[in-house]
């Protein structure tokens, strides 16, 4: 049996499972950039902000780029290992809007080149189909280490 701490989602959380990193990490999706438009639009104390976005660089999630000289400002992009959460938040923004609202979703995630709604499902890729909850199983992976067994000999 594996350990809490040796597993994929626990190391995520560890980056990732904090309220104010999946915010800040939504409104950077969304092309929010520089720290005082963060800042406002989360209403998030200042000193949080800059705990979680060096977080975030730290992590390799998102990279601090100047955008001006006289004083030096910096904006926060994505990098493509920040773009690979993206659907992880759709995810957590589906369940949210299945599960948690009592009312029409506040925001629908469209594609740009049509409009049309996106969905999330899982998918195989050898049998070319979507697969549903109930049809995931798992198996130890090239990363599992197992426990050493404590039997006395």
């Amino acid at each position: 049996m594996s350990s809490v701490d040796d597993s994929s989602i626990q190391r995520t959380l560890d980056v990732i499972g904090d309220r104010w990193t999946l915010l800040i990490l939504r409104d950077v999706f969304r092309g929010v950039r520089r720290f005082s438009q963060m800042q406002s639009g989360l209403g998030i104390a200042k000193n949080l902000l800059t705990d979680r976005l060096g977080a975030l660089v730290e992590a390799g999630i998102v990279e601090k780029v100047p955008y001006q000289d006289r004083p030096v400002r910096h904006e926060y992009r994505l990098t493509d290992k920040g773009r690979a959460l993206s659907p992880a938040l759709v995810a957590l923004m589906r369940w949210g809007d299945e599960w948690c609202g009592d009312r029409d979703v506040p925001t629908e995630l469209v594609h740009d080149a049509c409009g049309t709604r996106l969905e999330l499902q899982p998918w195989c890729v050898e049998c070319n189909e979507p697969v549903v909850p109930t049809a995931i199983s798992s198996r130890p992976g090239p990363g599992h280490h197992q426990e050493p067994s404590h039997a006395a000999t």
